[in-house]
């Protein structure tokens, strides 16, 4: 005798399941995501999608931010993939230390300014940026996210920096919490599927050759601009809906 379960309904597992594929609705699956409260945050995106898609003539538009690097050693090899068997990653690992990958990725080319530094304070920021200001002619508008070091400070760093170059230097922020219009959060997850996400680094020199490495590699042969757009628009909040 088949035994069918069933749920408080009245309708069974397998009843339920038709109906949810036959409208296409999977209530299983979850996609999170971060409401952002600036209240100027579409008034900031037309900014940055103006900058990204019509940027000044003679100008560089450099995207800018950080990201931790925790340099893991894995314990035990990758089992390689084979026949009906997925590749297989020891979970557990010895750790090295921490350190910043501080990134500038130029929207109309693609190319990558880099450092590894141990820390990412606003000294740090401000000596890559004085990299950047070497390696950079002309104009340039700087797009980075609401990160402390990222404003003036009680030390105006950004003015000071700006008036050693000739006021060159222009800063768009991101919304709060919106981080992701930033194009170098793009690039840096290529980073961390092709080097970090199953490397193994006996130290924390090593994991940045590593790094730096793949972005001599990037300028010299991958290096390109994405292909970029916002395809959102504004909509009512739940509370305004209500």
């Amino acid at each position: 005798m088949r035994c069918v379960k069933r749920l408080a309904c009245g309708s069974s597992v397998s009843e339920v399941g038709r109906i949810l594929a036959r409208q296409d609705l999977r209530p299983h699956h979850v996609r999170t995501w971060l409401n952002s409260q600036d209240p100027e945050f579409w008034p900031k995106i037309r900014t940055v999608c103006g900058v990204y898609l019509s940027p000044p003539p003679d100008t560089t538009v450099l995207c800018i931010d950080e990201k931790r690097l925790f340099a893991r050693e894995h314990l035990h090899p990758l089992l390689p993939p084979g026949p009906g068997r997925t590749m297989r990653q020891e979970t557990d690992y010895k750790r090295h230390g921490v350190q910043v990958l501080i990134g500038a990725f130029d929207v109309r080319t693609g190319r990558v300014i880099a450092q590894v530094r141990d820390h990412r304070k606003a000294d740090d920021l401000v000596e890559f940026m004085e990299h950047v200001a070497a390696s950079v002619p002309g104009k340039v508008i700087v797009v980075w996210d609401n990160l402390n070091i990222h404003h003036e400070g009680k030390t105006q760093r950004w003015s000071a920096f700006n008036a050693r170059h000739g006021g060159r230097f222009s800063f768009v922020y991101t919304p709060k919490h919106a981080s992701w219009v930033n194009q170098i959060e793009l690039w840096f997850s290529i980073v961390e599927r092709r080097v970090l996400r199953h490397g193994s680094f006996t130290s924390k020199e090593q994991q940045a050759r590593m790094v730096l490495g793949f972005v001599d590699h990037w300028n010299a042969v991958e290096g390109h601009p994405f292909r970029w757009r916002f395809r959102g628009e504004p909509r009512r909040t739940f509370r305004e809906a209500a």
